[in-house]
């Protein structure tokens, strides 16, 4: 710390060089650069600002847009032998799938697929 104390005071003072003043300015910018890349990384975690609503980059395109959440359900006597259920979001049957995630991954290069359940087979 002493070390750049003494750096600052020879940079302001009458003797300073050149060699001084660009130790000094070098200096700033690394704190000026530092302090911008903590600010931007707090920023984003919504520490100093509210959450921003990114539009675009949702999961869910269309299904319910009206509603808060989407919330779904099924009883469990009415699955019969096995029922499949959308995860992509991209199904014009939602909640259940048509495979439209077979378009979205051929577009996307994404992975996603159904979620199946149904019963264990008995032996």
């Amino acid at each position: 710390m002493n070390t750049v104390i003494n750096l600052v005071n020879r940079s302001f003072s009458s003797d300073a060089t050149g060699r001084d003043w660009a130790y000094t300015a070098s200096l700033g910018f690394a704190a000026l650069g530092i302090s911008y890349f903590i600010a931007t990384k707090v920023s984003e975690l919504g520490f100093l600002c509210a959450k921003k609503k990114s539009k675009g980059n949702w999961v869910n395109p269309e299904v319910k847009k009206e509603d808060a959440k989407v919330v779904d359900s099924c009883d469990i006597e009415d699955i019969g032998e096995k029922k499949v259920f959308c995860r992509c979001w991209r199904s014009a049957l939602f909640p259940y799938c048509d495979g439209a995630h077979n378009k979205h991954n051929l577009e996307t290069g994404d992975n996603v697929g159904p979620l199946i359940i149904g019963r264990k087979k008995s032996n």
